[in-house]
């Protein structure tokens, strides 16, 4: 399989871990989006690219060596005198030398691969954070024009009562001022819905002007989907140390190789020139020699001193695999905790909404009595508002807790 159809069905399978039911154009088009133009993905692509294609560079065999020579002052042989010489030499390392090379190069290649697949994890996650933040600031803003109009039907009652003497004009300027809060708070939520937005196409790295659109809403269901803590294990960030620890594993063995003698073949040739004081047999015949070497490292501190580095670096990338699978394994337990309580929070608040709308509707029902207060009125708008923008945040803890938890153990 080629490392394109590879990368584009990771590609797939990683980002529908962050995807929900949405409407109209998804999170998933965005992450796609995302992972196609970060410059940080195509980098760390072309790095493993590159350290893949050491491969090629490492399955081959030493400089042929060549030699020349011309006989300044010509020693003379018994069939003539040595005009010049030509030489040829090629060393052969040890058996499976290239082979584990190979390996060598390979496995750190694995281990470059496992570095892109956190990039894109983290970008992912980033992604749907920020998603879910331009939801929240939409949401409320839905919600703070519920509002906006219900403080104006209120209004509508209150100029009635005025003008029947039921309610004075401070019920209406209190309503009025009201309606001057939430329009400020909206007009906020707006320009940091617009900041936020643009920070957001960055991240997708599009035009900043790029308009987004979110969901409508974002369910919780009843109970929560149960996790796997062994699941953590498989994190890319963990099996990066494996990879490591193997790639040090193959460097021991090049090693092992690399302290084998080399054997080289060769052969000169020497030009010999003919005698012109006599004629004898083979006069002038040319010099050919086939030569065999061996490269012995009778001296081999540096890779008895290679060996020592490599059990250091095996303990050392155990060490630093615990640390971090503590690590992650702590935010993982603390993200299950914070969705589990966003969902507490969520039943909570609706069940108070509900109860705040059921005084509401006493409240207007009161009106045809003619008994209508407006105090009343403005603490349970006040309480309503409340209790929807709660809500707002206990979902967008959930689902932003759910990417995290996606991000550990998906």
């Amino acid at each position: 399989m080629s490392f394109k159809i590879k990368n584009k069905i990771v590609l797939f399978l990683f980002s529908s871990l962050f995807v929900f039911t949405v409407q109209g154009q998804d999170l998933q088009e965005y992450i796609n989006i995302a992972l196609e133009n970060s410059p940080e993905v195509q980098q760390f692509d072309a790095q493993y690219r590159r350290i893949s294609e050491k491969k090629e560079e490492v399955n081959t065999l030493p400089n042929t060596e060549f030699g020349a020579g011309y006989f300044v002052s010509e020693p003379e042989t018994r069939t003539g005198p040595q005009k010049f010489k030509l030489s040829v030499k090629q060393m052969i390392p040890f058996f499976g030398t290239i082979s584990a090379r190979e390996n060598y190069v390979s496995s750190l290649a694995d281990a470059s691969y496992q570095d892109m697949m956190v990039v894109k994890r983290k970008l992912m996650t980033s992604v749907a954070q920020l998603y879910y933040k331009l939801y929240e600031l939409k949401a409320k803003q839905n919600v703070l024009d519920e509002n906006i109009e219900l403080l104006k039907t209120y209004e509508k009652l209150a100029l009635t009562s005025v003008g029947v003497g039921k309610a004075s004009a401070v019920d209406v300027l209190r309503l009025q001022i009201r309606q001057n809060e939430l329009n400020q708070q909206k007009e906020v939520l707006v320009e940091t819905f617009s900041g936020i937005e643009k920070a957001f196409n960055k991240l997708l790295n599009q035009d900043i002007m790029t308009s987004i659109s979110v969901v409508d809403s974002l369910p919780i269901p009843a109970e929560a989907a149960k996790i796997q803590p062994s699941n953590l294990q498989l994190h890319p960030e963990l099996v990066k140390f494996d990879k490591m620890y193997t790639s040090v594993e193959k460097s021991e063995l090049l090693n092992q190789k690399e302290k084998q003698p080399m054997i080289g073949f060769g052969l000169d040739y020497v030009n010999v020139a003919e005698r012109t004081d006599m004629d004898m047999a083979e006069n002038g015949k040319d010099i050919v020699m086939p030569m065999i070497s061996l490269s012995i490292p009778i001296f081999n501190k540096k890779n008895t001193s290679v060996t020592k580095q490599n059990k250091l670096q095996q303990e050392e990338i155990l060490f630093q695999k615990q640390q971090r699978y503590n690590t992650l394994e702590t935010v993982l337990y603390r993200a299950v905790s914070d969705r589990n309580a966003a969902m507490i929070s969520h039943k909570t608040q609706l069940k108070n909404l509900e109860q705040a709308k059921n005084a509401e509707q006493i409240l207007v029902k009161s009106y045809e009595t003619g008994t209508i207060d407006f105090n009343d009125v403005l603490d349970i708008q006040e309480l309503q508002l409340k209790f929807q923008t709660n809500m707002i945040t206990s979902e967008v803890t959930y689902y932003t807790q759910s990417t995290i938890i996606n991000y550990l153990i998906k």
